[in-house]
């Protein structure tokens, strides 16, 4: 006879997986919230336990994903509310946590490894009423090679995000001639499972998604077209946030973001534009945070391009990387006059995946640090983000009325 923990298990992959129950699954609406007082890691042996208490049994589904080596675990769905990152790292093996909203209906809990471990135990405790309610998971050590081996493929059959349906090529993008309202799309960095940078309690993510709202009102006010990548606070795959772009035909893409350092005392905001070479090994080290959100997802979109994709994107960067460029150095110009002193070197360089539209001038800006207690309270203040966002607001219509003229003489 099947044990009562085997039976838990497989009724709770079945829930996400199945077809019967399964189904019913895709019904739920209703959240369940995790308790932290109920929710650790901690050291088992020659692995280690992972507890989380919740108010109530949700479909779950547990992966291994391979280089880097992580625990992956999708719940329908999960609000981690009150739970922190350091309360969840009581283990040796494990390096870090990272959890929040997927998409709609879906959470993700990625937990991060210092060494390969196997799931060997699943279980919900008190789903019956005879206790609160808490999902425990057993890992122990295992070798590399037995990891790897039964490690899934990241975003193979995944229940949130699939290969994209294949559809019909959309018209090109027709450069802006200054004749309709120039169309922007802001992109408030991270969200969801992602928090972003952080400090005493304040999310990146959250602090962007406040500032893009803003800028958005600014420069719909400025008689401009705005889209925001995310309206909430959702985890949005960088190739997402670029494919939403053409969807939107924007004439530029700006990425918003405030990153933190763990040393040094650096200030300021900053313009980034995309290069295959970073402008030094701060902007590389940045660059390689953001693009954290692959891993979360389990995606890499670094080496991705064809040998005929690359030659076309090359072709088309031609035109829009001289337009980016006069881009970036007008924000700078115009914040730097508005929002007081910048970055030491406020234009930069980096291989962000955000930036890679080949057609749509697209710049990152770091709008300060969330590690430097000045901009950290710029960040917070009404007064001064109202500065920022019409500074940028003024940049963009300073750009456009050049660009639309500098495209009028390529036409002639």
């Amino acid at each position: 006879m099947m044990s009562r923990r085997i039976r838990s298990f497989v009724v709770a992959i079945a829930l996400c997986l199945g077809t019967g129950a399964g189904a019913w699954a895709q019904d739920l609406t209703a959240l369940a919230r995790v308790d932290a007082a109920r929710s650790e890691t901690r050291d088992h042996g020659a692995g280690f336990d992972l507890t989380l208490g919740l108010t109530q049994a949700v479909p779950f589904r547990v992966r291994l994903w391979d280089d880097p080596r992580r625990v992956v675990v999708d719940f329908r769905e999960v609000d981690f509310t009150g739970l922190s990152a350091e309360t969840m790292q009581g283990a040796d093996a494990v390096a870090g946590v990272t959890m929040g909203r997927l998409g709609a209906g879906w959470s993700r809990m990625v937990v991060e490894l210092t060494e390969p471990v196997l799931l060997v135990d699943a279980i919900y405790t008190g789903a019956d009423g005879s206790a609160p309610v808490a999902l425990n998971l057993s890992f122990t050590a295992t070798s590399a090679p037995d990891f790897a081996a039964r490690a899934a493929t990241p975003g193979a059959g995944d229940p949130i995000w699939g290969r994209p349906a294949v559809r019909e090529v959309d018209a090109p993008i027709l450069r802006q001639d200054g004749t309709r309202p120039l169309r922007v799309v802001l992109d408030p960095g991270h969200g969801g499972i992602d928090p972003g940078a952080q400090n005493d309690g304040i999310n990146e993510a959250d602090l962007m998604l406040l500032f893009a709202r803003e800028l958005r009102d600014t420069l719909r006010r400025g008689g401009f077209e705005v889209f925001l990548t995310r309206e909430s606070d959702d985890f949005v795959p960088l190739e997402t946030r670029v494919a939403f772009a053409h969807d939107a035909k924007a004439d530029l893409f700006l990425s918003l973001h405030a990153d933190a350092l763990a040393e040094g005392r650096a200030t300021g905001a900053t313009v980034y534009v995309l290069s295959d070479q970073a402008s030094d090994a701060a902007a590389q080290k940045l660059a390689e945070r953001h693009d954290r959100d692959n891993l979360l997802l389990g995606v890499d979109l670094h080496d991705h391009d064809d040998v005929v994709a690359g030659i076309l994107m090359d072709l088309t960067r031609r035109e829009t990387e001289p337009r980016t460029m006069a881009l970036a150095q007008t924000l700078v110009d115009h914040m730097g006059r508005h929002i007081g002193p910048l970055y030491k070197k406020p234009l930069q360089q980096a291989g962000f995946s955000v930036l890679k539209a080949p057609d749509i001038p697209s710049v990152l800006i770091e709008l300060g640090f969330l590690s430097s207690p000045g901009d950290l309270d710029n960040l917070q203040n009404d007064e001064w983000r109202a500065r920022a966002a019409q500074s940028i607001a003024d940049a963009i219509a300073d750009w456009s009325q050049s660009d639309a003229a500098q495209g009028a003489l390529i036409r002639q």
